[in-house]
């Protein structure tokens, strides 16, 4: 694939698109707050521990939303990290003027906006510790491109968020925006008109035509301008495969971190015995990269509108001990630290209400973007005593050790007491599984 930069008419086609139909149409006085799991997406906690597992201080980032929109992920980026400053970019002027609108309603002072193409960022003077890019690489005649724009304003340790619509999961929709280009409605920016003629030819057809199958989703009312333009009618779209965004990210000389949604791309889920893989598979998974694993993934269940993706330079991550091969002293070394998503009331209330009636506590009630589909994960009542403090402060794993003694000194069958080494390897199992899902967070200084 060779290198060429969007031409100044496909540059105003997709700015005219967005001057007609601002992206997402959210109401401005909607708030994120109450989402976790867009929250803990968005929070740069997430991203950085899921690299360097490395504790770091949101509140003194400079983070870019580039192609913000209307500004709704600028909202999110600034709720999920209080005290950062929030930069915003993108083409439509319209957009911009939203997005500044919509961060002053919600009381966000430390924002800034500017009408500006992702090629330009440069002219910014600034370097930032964490750029999203959110629904815009796809629209890239290269996505290296994009990738290198972005790259040339990014902290050496710094990290990139973009995602790239799936070749094999909208493939319907790609049709249909050959089939509405093939009858020119896509040769000037499509408006209501066009939406009309669009909606009208695929609702004629008889119910067995493939192509109706796209109507599944189409919303009434006042979304369906917008549903209609970004998947019918939208301007300069394109899918990709998993080959398609590493080759991307290797011209670009970045380094894949993870997916975003990573619980969700793991392999061995799709089967019914994920312990007992057919031998072919069971032989060859331990020698696939990470990049042939995810792609195996995509062609057995193409699932994901969005491949959402983490990178940052290459050769930027810092190897750290994986704690599954972490010894006695590492974790008498330990702090655990609580996601930022979890350190909420409503939480703590739950928590203290299940301790207080010795029930076990469901924490997958209140964040599940790290989790497996359809798991549900229950804390033990002694375990959720002992990590308690973690909603007031992180705490050394010898405190969590000590309080948990206390709570369960003996065996709750036999009365038989709890010894040191009884207590340290409940407290490692769980732990293990809870940092797994990224609602604890451990640090060591080994």
């Amino acid at each position: 694939m060779t290198s060429s930069a969007a031409s100044p008419d496909q540059l105003e086609k997709i700015r005219q698109q967005f001057e007609f139909e601002p992206y997402p149409r959210i109401p401005i006085e909607t708030s994120p707050q109450g989402n976790a799991n867009l929250l803990f997406i968005h929070n740069l906690m997430t991203a950085f521990y899921r690299r360097d597992r490395m504790m770091i201080d949101p509140s003194t980032a400079c983070i870019l939303d580039a192609g913000c929109g209307s500004g709704s992920k600028c909202l999110s980026l600034a709720l999920a990290n209080p005290g950062a400053k929030i930069v915003g970019v993108d083409l439509s002027e319209k957009s911009i003027e939203l997005a500044r609108k919509r961060l002053a309603y919600h009381g966000i002072e430390n924002a800034e906006f500017h009408v500006l193409s992702i090629e330009e960022l440069p002219q910014l003077g600034m370097e930032f510790d964490y750029i999203n890019c959110d629904e815009v690489l796809y629209l890239f005649p290269d996505i290296a491109d994009g990738l290198r724009a972005m790259k040339s304003v990014l902290k050496p340790r710094g990290i990139i968020r973009s995602n790239l619509h799936s070749e094999l999961q909208r493939f319907m929709y790609f049709r249909a925006q050959k089939l509405f280009k093939l009858m020119g409605l896509m040769e000037n920016n499509p408006e209501d008109l066009e939406i009309e003629i669009a909606l009208e030819t695929l609702k004629a057809l008889k119910p067995e035509v493939s192509l109706k199958t796209t109507l599944r989703h189409n919303p009434e009312g006042d979304g369906r301008n917008e549903w209609v333009l970004m998947n019918l009618l939208f301007q300069e779209d394109k899918g990709y495969t998993i080959p398609d965004l590493f080759d991307g990210l290797q011209r670009a000389d970045l380094g894949f971190i993870s997916m975003v949604n990573w619980q969700q791309w793991n392999l061995t889920t799709l089967f019914q015995e994920p312990d007992n893989l057919p031998p072919f598979l069971a032989m060859g998974l331990p020698g696939c990269s990470i990049e042939q694993q995810l792609h195996l993934y995509e062609l057995f269940h193409a699932r994901h509108r969005l491949l959402d993706f983490w990178c940052g330079h290459s050769n930027s991550t810092t190897p750290k001990l994986p704690i599954a091969e972490w010894d006695i002293t590492h974790w008498k070394e330990s702090t655990l630290h609580l996601h930022p998503q979890l350190k909420t009331s409503e939480v703590r209330e739950s928590l203290e209400q299940c301790i207080e009636q010795q029930a076990p506590f469901l924490i997958t009630r209140y964040l599940t973007a790290s989790v497996p589909d359809g798991e549900s994960l229950f804390i033990d009542g002694a375990i959720v005593a002992a990590l308690l403090p973690l909603w007031d402060s992180p705490q050394p794993f010898t405190a969590v050790l000590d309080r948990y003694l206390k709570v369960r000194p003996v065996h709750p069958v036999t009365l038989e007491a709890t010894s040191v080494e009884t207590a340290i390897e409940q407290l490692q199992q769980i732990i293990q599984q809870l940092e797994s899902y990224l609602y604890l967070l451990l640090d060591s200084p080994n």
